[in-house]
C-alpha cells in the first residue's frame, strides 16, 4: 500500500523527503485534479492531505470518505490545525468514548 500526500509546499515537501509521493495543491480545481489522479491509481491506499486543502474540495473528501478506499487522513499544514476542527487527542477520545 502505497501513502500520497496533499497540501501546501513545505508539507508535500517534508512528506517527499519521508519517501512518501505527493503533490502541492494550490486551488480547488487543482486539488480536485490531483485527488482524481490518486484514486485512480490502485497502488494508492492512503491519501494524506492537509486540512486546508481539504477544506477547499470538502465535498469530494466527504464522498470518498463515505466509500472507505483509498482512506484519506486529514492533518493540520505548516500553519497549524485549522481553529474550527479538533485536536487529534480530543477525537481519539470521543472515538473511544473518554471523557476528559
Amino acid at each position: 500500500m502505497i501513502y500520497f500526500c496533499m497540501g501546501d509546499d513545505d508539507t508535500v515537501l517534508g512528506f517527499q523527503l519521508a519517501g512518501v509521493k505527493g503533490r502541492p495543491a494550490h486551488s480547488p480545481d487543482e486539488a480536485r485534479r490531483i485527488l482524481l489522479e490518486a484514486v485512480a491509481d490502485k497502488d494508492i491506499g492512503i491519501v494524506i492531505m492537509t486540512e486546508k486543502v481539504a477544506e477547499m474540495i470538502r465535498a469530494e473528501v466527504d464522498r470518498l470518505s463515505a466509500g472507505g478506499f483509498p482512506l484519506v487522513l486529514e492533518i493540520p499544514g505548516q500553519g497549524g490545525p485549522l481553529p474550527q476542527r479538533k485536536n487529534i487527542v480530543d477525537t481519539l477520545r470521543q472515538a473511544v468514548g473518554i471523557k476528559a
